[in-house]
């Protein structure tokens, strides 16, 4: 009887796995979601990588939202590090160097607790940047983490960013990001080599490999209870740890995102100091917990067992007041915070839920929310195929969401242009994804766009004759239309807009014809906006790269570095000062400003109804054609449409309308420009 009641509980367990794995497949994503969205980080930050060899500064993505995760809270994590600057752990990796080109720096661990380390300049040569941030001891010149994040912080901070840790925190919206600046070593640190030894059964050998081969960073930031705190840097895995969640399987990256659901829920209405667990230490448990086999299988029907085995190892490290680094298990990283009256009552909360058993998951607010969908709903609950669960359409807003994030390059230097074209066609041939080819066919048209407006710029300065321009502009036009090609709906403005820009207005209204009954379309997607059945008419069962072309439309990126429209200068000169890269505009509204502007030249009675046609969507819009970051430009270009034909009042209207919207675009200073030369006349 006891054996039959035992596995009556066993299969029960199993079916409550099955729903929560449903149930986090729609909230956290599908296997196909989080592989569309790992494969067009990836394919970017190749494509930047392979251009970037001679740049300045390096940057890579890290953190959970390279992981796949998109949960609302995911922030997203930047490392830059200097290219030309390299760690060495031992002298004799010098050999590998031309020191001609790369500055070397010596680590000293000797003093340093495990997982951190002093960094010195053997030859006291380096960059400028580095120099200013030496502090002489024992007679060598040490980089000091200190001063290192504090004057690189000093460079790049925003105004409205925080220093936290190692990084620069700030946020756009409800996006959160991180900026760590730190040193790269293309050699794996001797204090982690246990690891390479602990790996038998996970992970497969040629991720340890790659790992390994892929080095680790040094982010600034030291011990507490080091010898030296403020000359210390942390040596950072964050590229191997990516690499780690790339190797697991669906069941154990949900069992990981659960682990951060979880972590959130212990964590909600605590102020930062009193958060004793973080994110990672829900990583680090799950790479324990799969490397010692701790579960036979990882499969949805054990999901929850193995949130279990996760839950009791960080029960007992709270207990044990001892938490150890995945690669450097001498780091305890509950050092200096996990202890005394705080260990206790963490342990003593924990200990409670443990008593309560799994179920305590159905009594967490954030996490019940996710699982009850599923068992209200009996399709669902019996549903583990992937392909049944998440829609064509919701795939298609997956992919295209992830383009439009991506696709925002800084091009603004003609050579990198067409390096980055170059490294494209490389691409192109190698084994890629459909998702990284789509990707890699926006970030064509982008380029090519960026190409087009940079050469016009260079033939205007140049003593062009009239043939030669003409033939220039007719290959610039020719340029932009394979763009649109490339592209989605709205690269279709590109071309309107260069039209306008060389006073070739009629050609404009003929393309901005054209553009308007395409951004028509019912079954258009923009944002996260789609009808999915007009969708699904119109383009379901295409290639993607049709379906961008036919029926998505993005926001129009004008860079800050290029002219594209004369009557916006003042807001890229803004955006410029304050470090924004980009100005971004609905298609919408730049389609109806050009309307006016080109109409202005043609038919003055149409001006005015393209005029009232933007003022509406501006005035009335409720987040759909002019979503909520971009108000600040938007309500920006509307005035700047009514100042042009003499509507000061409502013109001022308009401009302090853009003041009180989110500042996405940091243009403040050029709206309080415009409206002091309003109230000045």
């Amino acid at each position: 009887m006891a054996a039959y009641q035992s596995s009556k509980i066993v299969i029960t367990l199993q079916k409550m796995s099955e729903s929560v794995y449903v149930g986090l497949c729609l909230k956290i994503g599908s296997p196909q979601q989080v592989a569309i969205r790992r494969d067009v980080v990836d394919v970017t930050e190749l494509l930047v990588h392979k251009v970037a060899r001679t740049d300045e500064y390096v940057k890579m993505t890290s953190g959970s939202h390279r992981e796949g995760f998109r949960i609302q809270g995911s922030d997203v994590d930047f490392m830059y590090w200097l290219n030309d600057h390299r760690v060495l752990w031992d002298i004799s990796q010098a050999t590998m160097y031309n020191t001609q080109r790369h500055a070397l720096i010596l680590c000293d661990s000797s003093e340093s607790p495990p997982g951190f380390t002093l960094l010195w300049l053997p030859m006291e040569i380096a960059a400028d940047l580095v120099l200013s941030a030496c502090v002489r001891m024992n007679g060598a010149l040490y980089i000091s983490s200190e001063k290192y994040r504090d004057i690189t912080c000093v460079l790049q901070i925003q105004p409205d960013e925080t220093v936290h840790g190692p990084c620069s925190s700030g946020k756009i919206g409800n996006l959160e990001y991180d900026n760590a600046f730190c040193f790269v070593s293309d050699f794996w640190p001797p204090s982690a080599s246990s690891w390479i030894d602990r790996c038998h059964s996970w992970p497969p050998t040629p991720v340890v490999n790659d790992i390994v081969r892929s080095g680790c960073h040094f982010v600034p930031i030291g011990h507490k209870l080091g010898n030296h705190p403020d000359q210390e840097w942390r040596i950072s895995f964050s590229q191997a740890e990516q690499k780690l969640v790339y190797a697991m399987n669906h069941t154990q990256f949900l069992t990981y995102g659960l682990l951060k659901l979880f972590v959130k829920e212990i964590n909600n209405g605590l102020s930062e100091n009193e958060k004793l667990l973080c994110s990672y230490h829900m990583k680090t448990a799950i790479f324990w917990t799969i490397q010692r086999n701790t579960l036979a299988q990882w499969c949805p029907q054990q999901l929850l067992a193995g949130f279990w085995a996760c839950f009791k190892l960080i029960l007992k490290w709270v207990y044990e007041g001892f938490c150890p680094n995945f690669f450097i298990p001498e780091n305890n990283m509950f050092l200096n915070k996990v202890h005394g009256v705080a260990q206790r009552n963490l342990f003593a909360k924990l200990y409670g839920l443990y008593e309560k058993g799994i179920v305590f998951l159905l009594q967490s607010p954030s996490i019940n929310s996710h699982i009850m969908v599923v068992f209200c709903n009996p399709r669902l609950s019996v549903c583990i195929d992937e392909h049944s669960l998440i829609s064509e359409v919701v795939l298609d807003e997956e992919l295209f969401n992830e383009i439009r994030k991506g696709a925002i390059f800084p091009t603004h230097n003609l050579h990198r242009c067409m390096e980055n074209l170059q490294v494209v066609h490389q691409l192109i041939r190698s084994p890629l994804s459909q998702y990284q080819i789509t990707m890699l066919q926006k970030l064509t048209a982008t380029n090519l766009q960026s190409i087009v407006f940079l050469l016009h710029e260079i033939y205007s300065f140049t003593s062009c004759v009239n043939k030669q321009m003409y033939i220039a502009n007719k290959r610039f036009c020719y340029m932009l239309k394979l763009a649109a090609k490339f592209g989605s709906v709205s690269d279709l403005l590109y071309i309107a807009l260069y039209c306008h820009k060389t006073l070739r207005y009629k050609e404009a209204l003929s393309v901005l014809e054209m553009t308007k009954v395409k951004l028509a379309q019912p079954g258009l997607m923009y944002d996260t906006h789609v009808d999915p059945e007009r969708y699904t008419e119109a383009v379901g069962g295409q290639s993607w790269s049709t379906k961008m072309r036919k029926a998505v439309a993005y926001n129009i990126n004008l860079n800050k570095y290029i002219c594209y429209i004369n009557e916006l200068t003042p807001e890229q000169q803004s955006a410029l000062q304050n470090k924004r890269g980009f100005l971004l505009i609905t298609p919408f509204v730049l389609l109806h400003m050009l309307e006016f502007l080109c109409y202005r030249h043609v038919d003055p009675m149409r001006a005015q109804a393209a005029l009232d046609d933007l003022q509406v969507l501006v005035h009335l819009d409720r987040g759909v054609f002019v979503p909520v970051l971009l108000r600040d430009i938007s309500w920006e270009i509307l005035g700047i449409c009514q100042q042009m034909t003499g509507n000061h009042q409502a013109a001022l209207y308009s401009y302090h309308q853009s003041l009180s919207q989110y500042p996405t675009h940091k243009i403040q200073s050029a709206t309080r420009q415009r409206i002091q030369e309003l109230n000045s006349h």
